[in-house]
């Protein structure tokens, strides 16, 4: 992937049609939108008709000074996984499996949920001190991170840097960064690639299974191997960290369909885990392009389209200002649910970490309702994370008193 490509111009406006699954939305929208969950599973089940090669492609052109900043530490995103629409996909893809059974995951239960008990002990600790805490550093940050590393059979560090690294690299490539803003992003990133280049390295000659070394057996070279690890070690645990957060905000709002000490046991945190997942997911929209002139829906769709497919929520909404680009819906108003199926993906690029995130947020959110039963929401009106593709509160504040707590507007 260059990451100097950007979703690409502009398509003709579709007539509008009662009903309408597939538009184009405001003028100016460089997108075909589609909401109705056959047709995006339609869609998603056709990688030959619409291609996943710009799922990863930057939302904002790069401007000169971010992109010289990533070519001087040769910042190279080759097609590897989410993004290849070739043959070699489905090798690549077997050898990530491999990592993700059901056998595997399963087997890390006790693991996850000992990184929550320990992390909800801290947030607990800190709310009876302070009066005050923030779970979404507190239980929802760190845990996840720990548990891909260590899935990967990678050395668990750094784990604050490689937070910060996946956020600015979710803003980078996902959000509508200025040029300044770019170039701060653009450090980030390259300090991140950086990073990664040193563990592949380190990765091929260590002992043990992982996946980096497993990667190169099947004869992927450092930037291919880079360029998977770079959205993998994003996606496998921010958008993660992002799903938990907004469970527990949810809960915490009184929006949910099970309350705050439901959510304490393993069917009430698996409920609230599985209805945010069908609303309000961390990743309500992914991208595919037309690779020829086809149809979805019934409405012609020409080569070169830019496909936004809605996972979860009817949240894409109006154009933001001044990009004129559909975003997730900036209302405290959940969207309705498209369904739970989708959420994830489907057909051959399916998320493979989709039983592990689930598994992730029920025990988290289940240790953390267990350790802080009285734990009342302290800011109703938190910032979000609001990019095209991911979503979640920034911060899930919560008291140690009811009257502590701030009244929504």
């Amino acid at each position: 992937m260059n990451p100097a490509s950007t979703a690409a111009g502009s398509v003709q406006p579709l007539p509008e049609r009662p009903g309408q699954t597939v538009s184009a939305g405001d003028s100016g929208c460089p997108y075909l939108v589609v909401r109705d969950p056959d047709v995006v599973r339609d869609i998603l089940h056709r990688p030959t008709d619409f291609s996943p090669a710009n799922a990863l492609v930057a939302v904002t052109p790069l401007a000169g000074p971010a992109l010289r900043v990533l070519q001087r530490v040769h910042f190279a995103l080759p097609p590897v996984l989410a993004s290849n629409d070739t043959d070699t996909h489905s090798g690549i893809r077997k050898v990530v499996a491999g990592f993700f059974t059901p056998a595997t995951v399963a087997a890390m239960e006790p693991r996850i949920r000992e990184l929550a008990q320990e992390a909800a002990r801290n947030a607990a600790d800190q709310l009876d001190a302070t009066g005050q805490v923030d779970l979404v550093q507190a239980v929802a940050a760190f845990p996840p991170a720990v548990v891909m590393l260590e899935l990967l059979g990678l050395p668990v560090r750094d784990l604050t840097d490689l937070k910060r690294w996946g956020l600015d690299s979710m803003e980078l490539f996902w959000g509508w960064p200025g040029e300044d803003r770019q170039l701060d992003l653009a450090h980030s990133a390259a300090d991140f690639y950086v990073w990664l280049r040193h563990l592949v390295a380190e990765s091929r000659n260590a002992p043990g299974r992982n996946l980096f070394k497993s990667l190169a057996e099947h004869g992927l070279s450092t930037p291919e191997i880079c360029s998977l690890g770079y959205f993998l070690l994003i996606a496998g645990q921010e958008t993660t960290t992002q799903l938990i957060s907004t469970t527990l905000f949810r809960l915490l709002d009184g929006t949910g369909p099970v309350g705050w000490k439901d959510a304490a046991s393993e069917a009430g945190s698996r409920t609230m885990v599985r209805d945010v997942l069908a609303t309000e997911s961390s990743v309500p929209t992914w991208r595919r392009v037309a690779a020829h002139d086809t149809n979805a829906g019934g409405i012609p769709i020409p080569a070169g389209a830019e496909i936004l497919l809605e996972l979860s929520g009817n949240q894409v909404t109006a154009p933001a200002e001044p990009e004129n680009l559909p975003i997730p819906a900036q209302a405290a108003r959940r969207g309705q649910s498209t369904g739970y199926g989708l959420v994830f993906g489907s057909g051959i690029h399916r998320c493979l970490g989709a039983k592990l995130a689930e598994l992730e947020a029920a025990v988290i959110v289940q240790e953390v309702a267990m350790a802080v039963p009285e734990a009342h929401l302290q800011e109703y009106q938190p910032d979000w994370i609001r990019l095209l593709s991911f979503q979640a509160p920034r911060t899930v504040t919560v008291a140690n008193s009811p009257r502590d707590r701030a009244h929504p507007s």
